[in-house]
């Protein structure tokens, strides 16, 4: 399974509590704010009302977090009522950082829309809400608390107005916790993995061994099995800097029926390869002086890997609309199984989902597959058709029925959102699914 997510860089309000109620995670802190010095105006010190929210709240290593900071209340004013002037709606911009710790710390820079009503000479400044975004980086609880934020106006002239919290000597971290998440970590696949040379040989022959997927330097142990048990027939060597080691393992044990390559002390599921299949031949010739020759062909399975995990498509511009672009990450069909039937690999997408509970329909996701059979297949494999993806699914490769199937496949697909003109800004995801059948 694909995670798709498209973001686009914007501003959107907090959902509204009940009247009389406290949002969630909602914080009020001390503050300072200091006047641009053409204002002419004294520093105002009074409480901000703050209020952080977070798009997903249990997020996996390496996903990337929208958070958004709402200015609910500031102490701050019209830095041109010094001047006796009104300003004018749409010319002020915030910009705020959010201060990160826990499992995880740093800081995340915020940024909001030119956006406001008019402001009186004199008057309070208007609530605000900006939006950033960050990657996890390490499992456990992150908190996340309001931090400085500078209010700039664009009239008469261009101001800043900067608030801090007021803690002991102004420290920029005493403002509250006002949201809380919990990372987890990326599960990791195993992908190692062995070859042999040839599937049999007479007692005591060396077999060509490609041990792979390791990690660079790992001290790799080949070894035979007998069933479940590990036979006498043993070899080490140490992984590339690509992770593969090549040797021969001499198979002496008339017993050994498949060989394997792991880490460690002993093969586990966790640190070892899947057994490749082996056969013992016995090389004495019958009374009549005929010989037996055995050759064994093991049917294996059909199965997929896909590189990477999210997709990250363009951005589209607010008002504009249209096309968000990306690719998915390359999949490649193994299919070992050596029988008549061929495959299909399908997808479906959710729908959309971004701030505020917007949505936009799974229909908008549209891809162009391709698809490459390795040489040597015995099926030839066909991309499926350009068009909707959507929440009923679409035809992204598959090779036919025939009397004796199998082979490598490679397939790709561009991928784009249709993005309607005046989406709210905020980040987008939906889940893209593909299944092998």
């Amino acid at each position: 399974m694909a995670a798709l997510a498209a973001t686009a860089a914007g501003t959107l309000g907090a959902p509204a509590a009940a009247e009389g109620e406290t949002p969630p995670g909602q914080v009020e802190f001390p503050t300072q704010c200091l006047a641009p010095q053409e204002a002419g105006l004294p520093p105002a010190d009074g409480p901000t009302t703050a209020r952080i929210t977070v798009d997903d709240p249990a997020p996996r290593v390496g996903d990337t977090v929208t958070v958004t900071y709402q200015v609910v209340r500031t102490p701050a004013r019209n830095p041109a009522g010094g001047a006796g002037g009104e300003l004018p709606a749409d010319v002020l911009t915030p910009t705020g950082r959010i201060l990160l710790a826990g499992a995880q710390s740093g800081e995340v820079t915020v940024v909001g829309a030119k956006r406001n009503d008019p402001v009186p000479a004199g008057a309070p400044l208007p609530a605000v809400t900006m939006t950033g975004t960050f990657t996890v980086t390490a499992p456990g609880e992150i908190t996340l608390a309001p931090g400085p934020y500078t209010l700039h106006t664009g009239h008469p002239a261009d101001l800043d107005t900067t608030c801090t919290a007021a803690g002991p000597a102004s420290d920029p971290s005493a403002a509250p916790v006002s949201a809380r998440l919990t990372a987890t970590e990326l599960p990791t696949a195993n992908l190692r993995s062995v070859f042999l040379a040839t599937a049999h040989g007479r007692p005591g022959a060396g077999v060509g061994v490609t041990a792979a997927g390791f990690p660079p330097g790992a001290a790799v142990t080949v070894a035979g099995r007998a069933g479940a048990a590990q036979t006498v027939d043993r070899v080490s060597a140490t992984a590339d800097d690509l992770g593969t080691a090549v040797l021969e393992l001499p198979v002496t044990d008339r017993t050994t029926t498949a060989v394997v390559a792991y880490e460690g002390a002993a093969w586990s599921a966790r640190q070892g390869s899947g057994p490749a299949a082996y056969t013992v031949v016995d090389a004495a010739p019958p009374a009549s002086a005929t010989q037996k020759v055995t050759a064994t062909v093991e049917p294996g399975a059909l199965g997929m890997t896909q590189a990477g995990r999210d997709i990250t498509l363009g951005t589209v511009p607010y008002g504009d609309g249209g096309a968000a672009p990306g690719r998915i990450g390359t999949v490649t069909v193994t299919d070992a199984r050596g029988g008549p039937a061929g495959w299909s690999l399908t997808g479906k997408a959710t729908v959309f989902t971004g701030p505020g509970g917007m949505r936009i329909p799974g229909a908008s996701l549209s891809w162009t597959p391709s698809c490459v059979t390795a040489l040597g297949s015995r099926s030839t494999c066909t991309p499926g058709s350009a068009g909707v993806v959507g929440p009923q699914g679409a035809l992204l490769a598959s090779t036919p029925d025939g009397p004796l199937v199998g082979g490598t496949f490679t397939i790709d697909a561009t991928v784009a959102l249709h993005v309607p003109p005046y989406t709210p800004p905020g980040a987008y995801t939906a889940v893209l699914t593909l299944t092998l059948s």
